[in-house]
């Protein structure tokens, strides 16, 4: 509803338990048919991709990890197994187009996005907007994507997602600080 009249050509989203991407493609495809629905996971540990099933207990939860798993570092993203949730969504074939995150790439564009583009988002952030650019790269020109990036990078500045920024302010960014009108860095 936000976008008004605007058609929405694609949309775009990594998983962690699968809500997210079950319930908003769920409203997506009903609403805008022609909306292409792009699902991306890391390649370290590509469940979706691999087509095995997860194996379940009677109560539908995961009976052991995925085979097709292994350690990945999008935190938030892509758990051991293919969560239920998920599974659903995938049987509603609400997925279009499907988009791998090679190793190192989330990382880098989180750091990218936070020092080119002022957005302070973490590692999953970053992966989404990895394959939103993917994708952008592919579209027809004048498509209209959405990627949101469910995540903020605060909670990562003590981690090595940030650990190239100093802690401290050098000289010029102290002269930025204080030209500001309210600034108070005592």
């Amino acid at each position: 509803n936000d976008m008004g009249d605007t058609k929405l050509d694609y949309w775009v989203t990594g998983y962690g338990t699968g809500g997210t991407y079950h319930g908003a493609a769920k409203y997506i495809k009903a609403n805008s048919p022609d909306t292409k629905v792009v699902l991306a996971e890391p390649a370290a540990a590509n469940l979706l991709a691999s087509g095995i099933a997860t194996e379940r207990n009677d109560d539908g939860s995961p009976a052991a990890s995925h085979p097709a798993f292994s350690a990945h570092p999008i935190q938030g993203w892509t758990p051991d197994f293919i969560p239920l949730v998920l599974e659903k969504g995938e049987a509603l074939e609400l997925r279009d187009e499907y988009v791998e995150i090679p190793d190192g790439v989330a990382v880098e564009m989180a750091q990218s996005l936070a020092k080119n583009e002022g957005i302070l988002t973490g590692i999953s952030g970053g992966a989404t907007m990895w394959a939103a650019v993917e994708t952008a790269k592919k579209a027809p020109e004048g498509s209209v994507l959405v990627a949101m990036l469910p995540d903020t990078g605060e909670r990562y500045l003590s981690t090595p997602l940030f650990a190239s920024i100093d802690a401290d302010m050098d000289e010029e960014e102290l002269k930025i600080a204080k030209s500001t009108p309210s600034y108070i860095l005592e």
